[in-house]
């Protein structure tokens, strides 16, 4: 789980975010230049990639965790098919 203190900072970049958003839709409202508009767009979409990593690597940590302190093989291999699911589908966008 993130401490209040990663939440803060995804929350601030979402922020962040949501303000690029608006300025884009504002610029298509505009007619502004579509190569200034795609600028826009692909800097949210890095910028939103970034947070989907940071939550990933979070509950990366804390699934392996989770799982060197399992006792049972069944429950480590849980965790493991599940990082590997959210791996392959995180990859995929």
């Amino acid at each position: 789980m993130l401490n209040d203190d990663e939440k803060k900072r995804i929350h601030h970049r979402l922020r962040r975010i949501i303000g690029q958003v608006e300025a884009i839709d504002r610029m298509v409202g505009e007619d502004v230049q579509c190569i200034e508009v795609v600028m826009q767009v692909s800097a949210a979409t890095g910028a939103l990639s970034k947070v989907a990593r940071l939550i990933l690597e979070d509950h990366l940590k804390h699934s392996l965790a989770s799982a060197s302190m399992s006792k049972s093989d069944a429950e480590r291999q849980a965790i493991l098919d599940e990082l590997i699911d959210l791996i392959e589908k995180y990859s995929q966008t």
